[in-house]
């Protein structure tokens, strides 16, 4: 049995919602600055981001240039060490979290459901994790998830002015890693669909119209993203350049890469298969470790939730259940079809926090049955996180050996 609708009890959940995120920055800035080396692809994204900083000349050329013009907008604000390179990050991480509970609430209407979605998106690790690095995908999936947000509201209201910020923010998104443009083409198609089946809804937003607006608005977005290029000291872009440089970052992209010990194919990723250790060596007076994993309740849980999403829409014809099962399998479908000669479990962060939706939504749906088990769910996500704590902060380990607490399997190591 489906729970009934009610009404929503919050009058203002979007103060709610900036109240979560204010909470996750607090979290995410704690101690952020362990380690005080780079870490993981840091290593790569920090030089980019200071030729940015300094406008001395192109670098890292095979991704396009927003995530790394955020990191160095950090390195100005903060300085060049931990906190310049990681604060902008937390900023993204938090953005993330709030997504996920204006996400959740659209979709159900419900303050209750909102709040596990972003407490489960809290506790899956991998907000956590990235929102305390310097990596492209922070970056990405906070554009995305907010794109998401302002095209599905624009959707439920008819708004033009949230379908251009909408479809402003999804270029924005690919503007960090091209992987985010096959939402444009969803949201197209998306919307398309639902202008058949409702022709009547959204008077503002005709079919021509708004896919004008989606197109156009998305791609002014992400070529915006390149103005500083302009200013470059070695190598200046031009106007001449800019479609060449396209071309040029697609060649990078799809390159033949030599084999990395911590990739992986992406159907192993939701099953947790090969996770990435992002550090695990003596630093700052320790040994220290940080692993990429995701929480294994949100992670097999969330599994679970997708496939009951998709059965009450065969048997309901709910949209709200659909949602979030096809976003879910819309993120982790792209990497089957994409040219990538290497994939890593990080390429799963957009799909591993759309689990956190798909759960909170199918809990809330059917609530009336299965009573207070969210509270039960979130206490076993809790109590995994606990436990996992040390190898998600860079806490102290006692020796070298200490990894062996936290690899349930032999491809964790």
């Amino acid at each position: 049995m489906a729970a009934r609708d009610e009404t929503v009890t919050t009058p203002r959940p979007w103060l709610l919602g900036m109240t979560i995120a204010l909470a996750a920055e607090l979290l995410f800035l704690f101690r952020v600055t362990v380690p005080d080396k780079p870490v993981f692809d840091e290593v790569h994204y920090l030089p980019a981001a200071r030729a940015l900083r300094d406008l001395s000349g192109p670098a890292n050329m095979e991704h396009p240039l927003l995530a790394k013009e955020l990191i160095a907008l950090g390195l100005r604000l903060f300085g060049d060490g931990p906190l310049g390179w990681r604060a902008m990050s937390t900023v993204a991480g938090s953005a993330t979290i709030a997504g996920v509970f204006a996400l959740t609430w659209l979709l159900t209407g419900r303050t209750r459901a909102a709040l596990t979605g972003a407490l489960l998106a809290v506790l899956g690790f991998t907000v956590y994790v990235q929102a305390r690095i310097a990596m492209l995908d922070t970056f990405l999936l906070a554009f995305l998830l907010w794109g998401i947000v302002l095209l599905t509201a624009a959707m439920r209201d008819g708004s033009v002015a949230r379908w251009i910020a909408g479809a402003a923010l999804l270029g924005l998104a690919t503007a960090c890693k091209w992987v985010a443009a096959p939402y444009v083409a969803a949201a197209a198609v998306t919307f398309v669909m639902m202008k058949r089946e409702r022709p009547a809804r959204w008077p503002g937003l005709g079919a021509v119209r708004a896919l004008a607006l989606l197109g156009g608005v998305s791609v002014a977005a992400y070529f915006l993203t390149f103005v500083p290029a302009f200013f470059y000291t070695n190598e200046p872009m031009t106007v001449e350049r800019l479609l060449p440089f396209q071309w040029d970052m697609y060649l990078r992209q799809t390159q033949k890469l030599p084999h990395h010990t911590y990739q992986s194919d992406w159907w192993t990723w939701p099953l947790l298969i090969r996770p990435i250790w992002y550090l695990y060596e003596p630093v700052d007076g320790a040994q220290r470790g940080i692993i990429l994993l995701g929480n294994p309740a949100v992670m097999w849980g969330g599994l679970a939730a997708v496939a009951a999403c998709y059965w009450g829409w065969v048997k309901r014809g709910s949209a709200r259940l659909l949602a979030p099962a096809v976003l879910w399998t819309f993120a982790v479908g792209i990497f089957a079809i994409i040219p990538k000669s290497l994939g890593f479990y990080y390429y799963y962060y957009p799909a591993s926090v759309f689990l956190s939706i798909a759960l909170s939504v199918a809990l809330d749906h059917w609530r009336a049955r299965l009573g207070w088990w969210d509270e039960m769910y979130l206490l076993l996500a809790f109590a995994l996180t606990l436990y996992f704590l040390p190898v998600l902060t860079a806490a102290p380990l006692a020796h070298a050996a200490a990894f062996h607490r936290w690899t349930w399997f032999p491809s964790w190591v």
